[in-house]
């Protein structure tokens, strides 16, 4: 699958990036959380939609703007050097929506934007998730994985309780190619667009529309320190 210039184009002149901005002065981040893969043992740092919003907001090393054109940067360093949740081995840097904390996926708008590019990865990293609430399982929907040859593919969860089954959903020339996404839970149905590209749909088995919520960043599935870039970020509701 190629980038589409056209979808670029549009990217390019609906989002104009200050490289002198923290993030949050690019992208409306007040109703979303940071998770970072740094903290204490088991509890990695937090910060919270209202820390991050505005020009002046929250950056550091794993989080923050480039400086050459406005993208937001999330870096993880190598699995030995970071912090996981319990419920994870995996590193990640990324961002949990908050506000809503969770939605009903029968309703008629639940919709994740990205506008994104792998800049370094050892292996797989998911770039946007649909996770349920913890007092529902510990599993997630959805996640939309980038691998190391550019293969696109989106695990789903047949069960609240079981692990995800991977389908294609597209091959990106080269591994580092930027792309748009779209991933939709909405009127009971979960479906995925790439690059702009036609809604593809897919069978959530025993899920029967859990309350859920949309993450996106740079979720490191391997051992190598990985570093992911977005230009654009949206959620519809």
């Amino acid at each position: 699958m190629h980038f589409n210039p056209l979808v670029l184009l549009l990217a390019t002149f609906v989002v104009a990036l200050d490289p002198k901005c923290a993030p949050g002065g690019n992208f409306d981040l007040s109703k979303w959380k940071l998770q970072e893969p740094v903290g204490d043992d088991g509890k990695p740092n937090e910060v919270s939609g209202s820390d991050l919003k505005g020009c002046q907001g929250f950056q550091d090393k794993w989080f923050y703007t480039d400086k050459t054109d406005g993208a937001l940067v999330m870096k993880v360093p190598k699995r030995s050097d970071c912090v996981t949740t319990p419920n994870s081995k995996h590193c990640r840097s990324e961002l949990r929506e908050a506000d809503p904390d969770s939605w009903d996926p029968k309703k008629s708008t639940n919709r994740l934007f990205g506008d994104v590019q792998v800049i370094k990865s050892g292996g797989d990293i998911v770039v946007g998730q649909i996770h349920m609430p913890s007092e529902v399982s510990k599993k997630p929907v959805a996640l939309l994985y980038v691998g190391k040859d550019g293969k696109l593919t989106l695990g789903v969860g047949k069960c609240r309780t079981c692990t995800s089954t991977r389908s294609d959903v597209g091959k990106l020339k080269s591994p580092r190619d930027r792309f748009t996404y779209e991933i939709r839970y909405e009127k009971g149905k979960l479906s995925v667009s790439i690059n702009g590209g036609s809604f593809k749909e897919f069978d959530t088995y025993d899920l029967d529309s859990p309350k859920s919520y949309f993450k996106a960043g740079n979720y490191n599935q391997a051992e190598d320190a990985s570093e992911v870039h977005f230009y654009q970020i949206k959620i519809t509701h």
